[in-house]
């Protein structure tokens, strides 16, 4: 839930079709910077929105597979608490979860769910890209606004809300397979879900269709506060640099500054990822329901459990994964851009 928000704030800063246009955040400046922004944006329009969703596709592919270990390495502390006692999983640290999982289950398995993952990613963000431009033009029609620029407040707010709106369109369709990601991350040495579509035909005949969508609610509930977050950090936190130090790369300024509205959003909203992917994993299995009263009751039950140190399980291996993410999906979605701008 996190990534999605920052790898949206981080292609936007660079120049990207799915989250509301590099002006959104720019501070116009004179000299190299600014025609380096123009050349940018001239860029973003010659290769047209069928590349530019190629380029996004595949930049989160690459990096949601350079970190993927670490990716299930949350996951796995996530979900500990679950069916053990707590207390004795305080002293677990990412090293020996990580030597565990080599000499358990091998190397592959630092890997486990990544297919899913990737095969995720597409529909995501295709269905982003297309809900983001229609509700962003009937905004401006509700709003009364004829083009981009014109009115500061309205942009954003059209940004936002559409943003907002976009992924909780995009989340709701693509659930299933962030469910099936997450029970077949969290699979140990006994393996229930061969793969994406037994796990699909698995959950659908023991739990119904019902049962694909478990956590949803703390899903779409994250993704306003998620993307405000995010948005705000990066772009107030963008402005004040770029009004210091117009002469830096837009490269490192981007990157710098996507990392820390990762850091940001994942720290506010990361509880409600834990309980998302625990009622993910409820009955998973034939094992016993433990969260029975819903999103409240599970948070409460945690909290009683766990403390609430226990609603950040796992927030370390989230945070290591945060500057490398942005940095590759960056890097792969501006490369990506260039070789098919060239193709064309």
């Amino acid at each position: 839930m996190q990534t999605e928000a920052r790898v949206g704030v981080v292609v936007d800063g660079g120049g990207s079709a799915g989250g509301g246009g590099c002006g959104r955040g720019a501070v116009v400046v004179d000299g190299g910077a600014s025609r380096k922004l123009i050349t940018q944006q001239r860029q973003q329009s010659q290769i047209g929105t069928v590349p530019q969703l190629l380029a996004g596709g595949v930049a989160g592919a690459v990096s949601k597979t350079c970190t993927a270990p670490l990716a299930r390495l949350t996951i796995l502390f996530q979900v500990q608490g679950m069916h053990a006692d707590a207390s004795s999983l305080k002293k677990a640290s990412i090293w020996q979860e990580a030597s565990r999982i080599v000499r358990e289950e091998g190397y592959r398995a630092l890997w486990k769910g990544n297919l899913v993952t990737i095969a995720h990613r597409l529909p995501y963000s295709s269905i982003s890209f297309y809900a983001f431009e229609r509700y962003k033009n009937v905004l401006q029609l509700i709003l009364g606004v004829e083009s981009q620029g014109e009115n500061i407040t309205a942009d954003l707010c059209i940004r936002l809300v559409g943003g907002g709106l976009s992924g909780i369109t995009a989340a709701s369709v693509t659930y299933p397979l962030d469910l099936v990601r997450t029970r077949l991350a969290a699979q140990r040495n006994v393996i229930y879900y061969r793969g994406i579509w037994h796990a699909l035909q698995t959950i659908s005949r023991e739990e119904g269709i019902a049962g694909l969508y478990k956590g949803m609610g703390a899903t779409l509930l994250g993704v306003g506060p998620n993307l405000a977050i995010s948005f705000s950090v990066y772009d107030t936190v963008r402005s004040y640099w770029q009004s210091h130090r117009p002469e830096d790369s837009t490269v490192l300024v981007s990157l710098a500054c996507g990392s820390l509205s990762g850091v940001a959003s994942s720290t506010v909203t990361f509880p409600l990822d834990l309980v998302r992917r625990r009622m993910q994993l409820e009955g998973a299995g034939g094992r016993a329901r433990i969260y029975k009263t819903g999103l409240i009751g599970a948070f409460s039950r945690i909290i009683q459990t766990e403390g609430l140190r226990g609603l950040y399980r796992g927030i370390l291996p989230e945070y290591y994964k945060v500057v490398p993410s942005i940095g590759i999906v960056f890097m792969t979605y501006e490369k990506m851009k260039q070789i098919l701008s060239d193709i064309d």
